[in-house]
């Protein structure tokens, strides 16, 4: 099976190019490609499908073989892969919420729908592409989260014996967001399995804890669902912004530094949208034996 490593700010997965290969037992690969020491190294597996309805379809799977519905950082990959693979042909130059202009497009369909991408192009590659992530979603049920209200912003919930408030947010996949002084003295390695799998969350949750710079600029650390630690998480960046605006801490515009790199989230005002962007790096191509 040939495969590609590819990364979005350090959020580094397996891409195996379905238009080609099949993968009879994706659940089963990711667990064992994804492994640093006796498999390829990542925090999942991705495969680029053909799709009926956009340029090609995507399918996430975290590190330990559960599926995902999205993922910020890979779908961007997705795209520099489809348009400098040829697999589909781009659409033409776009305008993106971030109010930038984009020389070519795609369409990409999610577990969490059909997303439009623009694509910044430096020749024939992709440096960096923006992608429109739909509204942000708030209301409990949809998320999921297991709280009454229509809204679950600032919510006290008991953690390991101490009570933290809890912003909760779906991009398309659920996030609970917890804002701190300093992300760096969180312990994340012990918080971060405990508020993944609390009884709150039936389908689990992406966790996140944010530091406010100032009004554009904010600082997060994520626990992964099935993934654990990584360096950047997309959507998670995506609802960092998000709970920052409605909690009054943070513009609706603002950088999100992350320990692999740097996101830029606009939350538009025009269409309720998230528009994020960031690079694809593309650092290998292998065989799976």
């Amino acid at each position: 099976m040939k495969f590609t490593k590819m990364h979005g700010t350090g959020n580094d997965y397996v891409f195996v190019d379905c238009f080609h290969e099949r993968v009879a037992n994706p659940a089963k690969v990711a667990r064992q490609i994804s492994d640093r020491h006796f498999g390829v190294g990542s925090d999942g597996l991705i495969l680029i499908c053909p799709s009926r309805q956009a340029d090609a379809k995507m399918r996430i799977f975290n590190a330990d073989g559960s599926e995902a519905e999205m993922c910020g950082n890979g779908i961007r990959c997705v795209a520099k892969y489809v348009y400098e693979h040829k697999l589909a042909k781009p659409g033409p130059a776009i305008s993106m919420g971030d109010g930038a202009k984009y020389l070519a497009s795609l369409k990409i369909e999610t577990g969490a729908g059909i997303l439009t991408l623009g694509l910044a192009l430096r020749g024939k590659t992709v440096q960096n592409v923006c992608v429109n992530m739909g509204e942000p979603i708030f209301r409990p049920k949809e998320i999921p989260v297991k709280l009454p209200g229509e809204r679950i912003i600032e919510h006290p919930i008991e953690v390991l014996g101490q009570q933290l408030p809890v912003t909760c947010v779906s991009m398309g996949n659920p996030h609970a967001v917890f804002f701190c002084d300093e992300v760096n003295g969180v312990e994340l390695e012990r918080l971060g399995p405990a508020i993944e799998n609390h009884k709150l969350f039936p389908r689990r949750t992406n966790v996140h804890f944010v530091q406010v710079k100032n009004g554009s600029e904010l600082v997060m650390r994520t626990w992964e669902r099935g993934s654990g630690i990584t360096l950047a998480c997309g959507t998670g960046a995506c609802a960092c912004c998000v709970a920052s605006a409605v909690t009054g801490r943070c513009e609706r515009t603002c950088k999100v530094n992350l320990p692999g790199g740097v996101l830029q989230l606009t939350w538009s005002t025009e269409d309720n949208r998230v528009y994020m962007t960031g690079p694809a790096v593309e650092v290998f191509q292998g065989v799976w034996l």
